[in-house]
């Protein structure tokens, strides 16, 4: 089990430098109430009351890590569209530093959810994938940025963003600066070499399979951290919590005791919560604990949401 180290303070916290790098995201959000079915097909009618708009994706890492306190940036791709301002003004609240290349052809994703009931009703996704030479200036632009950092985190929603992350990565090891990945996909060999990965479970099955035991989960995930050379790989578990794969061996934390309202963006804010206290000078394993508290807290919040520093601090 894993022991709290003290939480760094708000001051150490507000001089990490935390630049975040992927796949861009506007989550909207229609609440309505449900009265009757539709007459055209079996459908509940949705009588739209309110509507909400969030920063999703990598702009959610960014948003946790400004709200713990640290200086936080985001580099990303996005369209020239209603919806690529829409969250920039919304970054823009928070403080937080945007980098982003305009794809006149792109369309800059949105996730639209239907609530009705509590619950959501339907998803509609709107997205397409950028253009290559626009992905393959953007590592030019991290490495004038990136010097000065503390942290690197690379959050892959399989949209395309990504498409250089391994020249990316490489330029962060060149100057020396921790690498955090929030990974997608079957194949993680982009991703070789980078500080530390954070998959949950299903991710981490579609690259090793399936374990039969913790023994053979332990032995399946230092193979891959030493095929990748990874300093570290971190699982997390759900309600079976998170363990951390390193040089030391296994490290495993127990979930947080609390009500499991919505799991949406969870991933999100542990790596955000590693990276920030990273940069802000602890060790993974030291840090942890505290991501694990993170991740708790944020999975009784509906919908992509954010922890901050008293949450965490109590």
């Amino acid at each position: 089990m894993a022991a709290f180290t003290p939480l760094p303070t708000p001051a150490d916290i507000a001089q990490a430098r935390v630049m975040v790098v992927g796949d861009v995201m506007l989550d909207r959000y229609w609440y309505g109430a449900v009265d009757r079915i539709s007459p055209e097909a079996p459908v509940p009618v949705v009588r739209v009351t309110r509507e909400e708009e969030r920063s999703g994706g990598a702009a959610n890492v960014a948003h946790n890590v400004a709200a713990l306190g640290a200086q936080a940036s985001l580099l990303s791709v996005v369209g020239a569209d209603d919806a690529s301002h829409r969250l920039e003004a919304l970054l823009s609240t928070t403080g937080i530093q945007t980098h982003f290349a305009r794809d006149p052809e792109l369309k800059t994703t949105v996730k639209l959810r239907v609530i009705g009931r509590q619950q959501q009703l339907i998803r509609l996704d709107f997205e397409n994938t950028p253009r290559g030479e626009l992905l393959a200036n953007q590592t030019t632009r991290l490495a004038e940025l990136a010097p000065g950092c503390g942290a690197l985190l690379f959050s892959d929603y399989g949209k395309g963003g990504l498409g250089h992350v391994a020249d990316m990565i490489a330029l962060a090891r060149s100057l020396h600066i921790a690498t955090l990945v929030d990974p997608k996909g079957s194949d993680y060999s982009s991703y070789r070499g980078a500080t530390l990965i954070t998959p949950n479970r299903a991710e981490l099955q579609q690259v090793i399979g399936t374990w039969s035991d913790e023994s053979d989960l332990h032995a399946k995930a230092q193979a891959l951290r030493g095929t990748l050379q990874l300093d570290a790989l971190l699982l997390t578990r759900s309600e079976e919590g998170m363990t951390l794969f390193d040089g030391e061996g296994a490290l495993s934390i127990a979930a947080q005791a609390r009500e499991v309202f919505d799991v949406t963006g969870a991933g999100d804010t542990v790596i955000a919560a590693m990276g920030t206290l990273m940069a802000a000078g602890l060790t993974a394993r030291q840090a942890l604990p505290w991501a694990n508290k993170a991740g708790g807290i944020v999975v009784g919040k509906f919908g992509t949401a954010s922890v901050n520093y008293q949450e965490l601090s109590v």
